[in-house]
């Protein structure tokens, strides 16, 4: 039975790939002088469109990332992503002084984004996305923001079904990454 278990364990962390963020010293005073212990935040995905994060705090370097990961793949989030590689539509979230935007990018243009959040997009599956944060630069935060935007990401299937429409009165057909107006604008 212990080692079904094991067996298990082992393939389903094959399944997800983790971003070590940040790792912090950290030190309380007591009587007898000061104990150190390491906090670490930890980002998990699939790359296919889950995603969570933890924060795990231990004696040790090592404890401390396991029980982030292990939290971080407790609290796990799907988002839907357009063709697999990136955004339906632009996002803005915020935690405390931390905000962030993304927006959908072309094909080819990469994850263009900064420390967290980039760590956040390549475990989430994101191939192409343009994303800048403006405020703080404390990680916990970033990541939090970049989170609290990705829960607010619909597909066009989702709004649809609010609706009560097709999808095809939602969404016009993309001529190569142009929407219907500026096609127009191009030809005259």
């Amino acid at each position: 039975m212990a080692r079904e278990n094991k067996r298990r364990d082992r393939e389903e962390d094959n399944e997800f790939v983790d971003r070590l963020v940040h790792i912090n010293r950290v030190a309380k005073t007591v009587k007898g002088g000061r104990n150190m212990s390491f906090a670490a935040l930890v980002v998990v995905g699939d790359e296919k469109g889950r995603v969570g994060f933890g924060k795990g705090k231990a004696r040790e370097v090592p404890e401390a990332i396991r029980k982030a990961t292990d939290e971080a793949k407790k609290t796990m989030i799907r988002v839907p992503l357009r063709e697999g590689r990136t955004l339906h539509h632009d996002l803005k979230g915020r935690h405390g002084a931390g905000k962030i935007m993304m927006r959908a990018a072309p094909p080819g243009t990469g994850v263009i984004a900064g420390g967290p959040m980039r760590a956040v997009l390549e475990c989430l599956g994101v191939q192409d996305v343009v994303a800048k944060s403006v405020g703080t630069s404390n990680p916990y935060n970033m990541v939090r923001a970049t989170f609290d935007a990705l829960k607010r990401a619909e597909s066009p299937r989702m709004i649809a079904s609010k609706r009560g429409k097709k999808v095809g009165d939602l969404v016009t057909r993309r001529n190569d990454g142009a929407s219907a107006p500026e096609a127009l604008d191009a030809t005259g």
